[in-house]
């Protein structure tokens, strides 16, 4: 009598890099840690021109990456999707999206899996916690409010003030988290023409949330991230370089350009983002005469940290 084995479940791990050899080792040498039982996993490394050595030290280093490459052009959103349709022309039944400024548990990926597995179209975020301050959550469940401007990302909140079982949010972002195939099948890739630099993992999950996919935080998998850094506040700065800023520098996270297209593309609706940018301008006003201090602002100025 033979028994019949399930099949291993393809699952792919997509990570964008550019110049970050380092880190990249890093992260590359905790997931040689993570547990696999069930899957089949190939790791997808898209090294967008790096010119720090790290292609070299990932084929020296780790053989059985699977390495992608551009020519410094890609950044975050193009670098993710050129892993994303390496891993679907694999086969992949899974694809889990993340950054390489991340340590991963052992468990992380057994955890993604079994939540995808638990709940119907979901696409599954891991519990992301700051590496410095590990008992501290980065950037989980973002929510929205159109009179603090748009999404409000929460900082430095600690792990057990969230809920212990796997929870539904408004919105995940792509630090590390899994797509089932059938939802890139479904809703395609990251907009890489509008948001080619940041935002663009915010408006792909929100665009698979309107599809009908339930966006899910699951708690015990868990992430470890470098903190992000921001820009000088605009406050600080002289008149003319916010001017600069404000309206011409389009790959500055405050540029009021790229802010609305943001708002324009991530909110719940049309209308709460053209009020949501109302609300920012407005802000950015009062904050100029010293009217609010900058501290009562919630809403976060974000940027993807990738490439």
């Amino acid at each position: 009598m033979t028994s019949t084995q399930e099949p291993l479940t393809r699952t792919a791990l997509v990570i964008p890099v550019f110049n970050r050899r380092e880190t990249t080792l890093q992260a590359l040498r905790s997931l040689r840690k993570v547990r696999t039982d069930g899957l089949d996993v190939r790791i997808f490394v898209v090294d967008d021109g790096s010119t720090d050595g790290t292609a070299e030290a990932i084929k020296n280093d780790f053989p059985d990456v699977r390495l992608e490459f551009g020519d410094g052009t890609l950044h975050y959103a193009a670098g993710t999707n050129r892993g994303i349709e390496a891993a679907m022309k694999w086969g992949a039944d899974l694809v889990v999206a993340m950054n390489d400024d991340s340590i991963f548990h052992e468990d992380f990926l057994i955890k993604l899996v079994e939540t995808s597995k638990r709940f119907e179209r979901s696409i599954v975020g891991a519990s992301l916690l700051l590496w410095d301050n590990p008992h501290l959550t980065f950037q989980i469940a973002p929510t929205w409010s159109s009179v603090n401007g748009g999404w409000i990302f929460p900082q430095n909140k600690p792990i057990f003030s969230f809920p212990s079982e796997p929870y539904q949010v408004e919105c995940i972002v792509g630090n590390c988290v899994l797509f089932p195939a059938a939802a890139i099948e479904e809703n395609g890739l990251m907009d890489e023409t509008n948001f080619p630099t940041g935002w663009g993992d915010v408006q792909y999950t929100m665009r698979m949330k309107k599809a009908g996919w339930n966006l899910i935080v699951d708690p015990s998998s868990k992430v470890w991230c470098e903190p992000n850094t921001y820009p000088a506040p605009l406050h600080t700065l002289p008149f003319s370089e916010r001017v600069r800023i404000l309206c011409r520098d389009r790959r500055h996270p405050a540029n009021l350009g790229r802010q609305f297209k943001a708002l324009w593309h991530s909110a719940p609706s049309r209308t709460s983002a053209v009020i949501a940018f109302a609300f920012y301008v407005g802000s950015l006003g009062l904050k100029a005469v010293n009217i609010i201090p900058l501290a009562t602002r919630t809403t976060q100025i974000r940027s993807n940290s990738a490439t």
